[in-house]
């Protein structure tokens, strides 16, 4: 068997899918707060250099491990680019102008992109019928939650931001397929490393835009961007790339179907948001695309 071969999802992994969802859907509460005060660079910056210090004892602890060649380092320096950096900046930026249905459905692309690009880069993570028919489930799961009003808001002046979210969600597919190819270090301190390289991109960036006031951030804007750091970039960072290597990319990829059902559902709790019975049809749909995608293909006679 060919090293890293992934495996069918167990009830952990289903757990832990689940709960990197519920994180990083709540992650878009938590820019639509800090944004508007910081901007989208040192908002980026902040939570990624934050995510970074978490990781870090724990990584030195355990024995940090570095590439060993510039091929290795340039490798990670391209992953720290497409997985972090650019698509936390993109994300950041369009939520200026864009509301949060229509970010969640132009990152649902990340599930179709990610099936392309597994099936085209890893020998066990191939196109089948259950994962299109998973995709099929998923995309019309988005479809209802975000509605016609999203999607008549595509064709908007906000071209730009959209084009930003799509770009976002394809650095995501395609840093996914190339997390897997790196198999000598093992997911805390590649996570540790990938943000560490993340952070310096990000506030070289950050400070050319120049220094913001951080003493005009208000205290709601400081524990948004302490959770951004913490959970949806620190912890969910090391998740992302553990289960990619488990369960593998496309199939991962499915579990961003849910942010957006997640992201009505906490504006129903945090905001008294009334939940329509469209949005537990998506759920409904989206689960059932999550296990139709988890089933093996029938071997043949």
């Amino acid at each position: 068997m060919p090293p890293n071969t992934i495996r069918k999802p167990t009830p952990l992994d289903l757990s832990g899918l689940l709960f990197l969802t519920i994180v990083w859907a709540s992650a878009f509460i938590a820019i639509k707060v800090a944004v508007p005060q910081t901007g989208p660079f040192w908002l980026a910056a902040i939570r990624v250099c934050i995510g970074f210090a978490v990781l870090l004892p724990w990584a030195l602890y355990r024995g940090l491990m570095l590439p060993k060649s510039l091929k290795s380092w340039s490798f990670l320096l391209v992953v720290s680019l497409l997985n972090v950096a650019v698509p936390f900046l993109l994300i950041s930026w369009a939520e200026l102008t864009i509301s949060a249905g229509v970010t969640s459905l132009l990152l649902g692309t990340g599930p179709l992109l990610a099936l392309i690009l597994s099936h085209l880069t890893t020998h066990d993570d191939k196109i089948n019928l259950p994962k299109l028919i998973g995709i099929s489930f998923g995309f019309t799961g988005i479809a209802l939650v975000v509605g016609r009003g999203a999607l008549a808001d595509l064709g908007s002046g906000h071209i730009l931001a959209q084009i930003a979210v799509l770009g976002a969600s394809l650095c995501y597919a395609l840093s996914g397929a190339m997390i897997r190819k790196i198999t000598d270090i093992p997911p805390t301190r590649l996570a540790t490393i990938i943000l560490g390289m993340a952070s310096v991109e990000l506030v070289l960036l950050a400070s050319i835009q120049g220094m913001p006031d951080f003493a005009a951030i208000d205290g709601t804007s400081w524990l948004s961007l302490i959770y951004l750091g913490l959970l949806p970039t620190g912890v969910a960072t090391i998740m992302r790339y553990r289960l990619i290597g488990t369960i593998g990319a496309s199939f991962f990829a499915l579990g961003m179907n849910l942010i957006p059902i997640f992201g009505v559902l906490m504006g129903a709790v945090l905001l008294s948001e009334e939940v329509a019975l469209t949005t537990w049809a998506a759920l409904a749909l989206i689960v059932l695309g999550l296990f139709a995608a988890k089933t093996p293909p029938k071997k043949p006679n």
